[in-house]
């Protein structure tokens, strides 16, 4: 076996190594990029296949999902419920459309009864009290603005009333509106932003844990912009920031009271809250870069959403930001 050199010419003769290697690399990669690249499949890794192709669409704000050319997806028909949230109440912020109506839906399915609080989408809301009781289980309306501390406390008050009790609260109402700079971001639009995201968080969370007990659990949900980012989301970006910042620390306020405390960050979702702000040839084209390739339906994020609510599968899970993007990098 030939001695090793050292020092300098070892360094040398590594050093070539290397160039010979990038050298081998380059000439590949040359031969790769001369080479016409397929159009990305989107990845179907579910029981049924999910619309791949959006419409191009923009819709006024707050965003009526029933105004969206293509309903999305939030039954989750092949999603069984087995008792995991039997007998809870919950309150679902933002649940008459969206994520937060799958939510409601499967907390439903799993046992809950559900108050719905929503702003002003009063025909969503009536659709997600229907399928919420077609569940076999309760549904309260709440409609109001969660920026205003007393209707939060107000909304906490009214499930009492009709529930008697309070176990879970999932907040998830948002606002969104993208800009090219900063500049064009009005103190008005942005302070909308951080009340309605991260300040309407906080007003629910202090009105419902005075009557939450040992067991209990609030989820947030976060973003994949609060992890990656987003140019044109400056504002929205920086709430869902605020939001992981925030279910982290409340997590760790709260453990010694059995409360547990969580968040989901999802990846492109097809709700209102895209169309409702992107021009519609944006909005045909939201979720293409995804590592999935397509954006997500409701019904593939809610199911995360019942096992960080339940005893029964997250008694042990506290403080996480549970990334439901379709792959590391959303």
């Amino acid at each position: 076996m030939a001695e090793q050199k050292t020092g300098k010419g070892a360094g040398e003769a590594t050093a070539r190594k290397h160039r010979a290697a990038q050298a081998e690399q380059d000439a590949k990669d040359a031969k790769q990029s001369k080479a016409a690249k397929p159009a990305k499949k989107p990845t179907q890794a579910g029981l049924r296949k999910q619309p791949t192709q959006l419409p191009a669409q923009h819709i006024a704000k707050p965003g009526n999902e029933h105004d969206l050319q293509l309903e999305p997806r939030f039954l989750a028909p092949d999603y069984v419920g087995s008792n995991k949230l039997d007998g809870m109440s919950a309150i679902v912020t933002g649940g008459d459309s969206g994520i937060g109506r799958s939510v409601a839906v499967l907390f439903a399915r799993e046992g809950a009864d559900v108050a719905i609080v929503y702003l002003s989408e009063h025909e969503d809301a009536r659709l997600t009290k229907e399928c919420v009781e077609r569940e076999g289980r309760k549904c309260l309306l709440i409609p109001g603005d969660v920026k205003s501390v007393r209707f939060c406390e107000q909304a906490v008050e009214k499930t009492l009333k009709a529930f008697g009790k309070l176990d879970v609260l999932v907040n998830n109402a948002a606002f969104q509106l993208h800009s090219e700079r900063i500049e064009d971001i009005s103190e008005e639009r942005f302070q909308e932003t951080l009340q309605t995201n991260i300040g309407g968080y906080f007003h629910m969370a202090r009105a419902a844990l005075p009557h939450m007990e040992e067991g209990g659990s609030i989820i947030n949900c976060g973003s994949e912009t609060a992890l990656f980012g987003s140019k044109q989301l400056l504002d929205y970006s920086a709430t869902k920031g605020a939001i992981h910042a925030f279910t982290k620390s409340l997590a760790a306020n709260l453990l010694d009271r059995g409360i547990r405390v969580n968040a989901v960050a999802p990846g492109p979702v097809w709700t209102p809250l895209n169309p409702a702000d992107a021009p519609a040839e944006k909005v045909a084209e939201f979720g293409k870069k995804s590592d999935m390739g397509r954006p997500a339906q409701p019904e593939e994020i809610s199911p995360a959403f019942v096992f960080l609510a339940s005893p029964v599968t997250a008694s042990y899970v506290n403080g996480v930001i549970l990334p439901v993007m379709g792959g590391p990098r959303g």
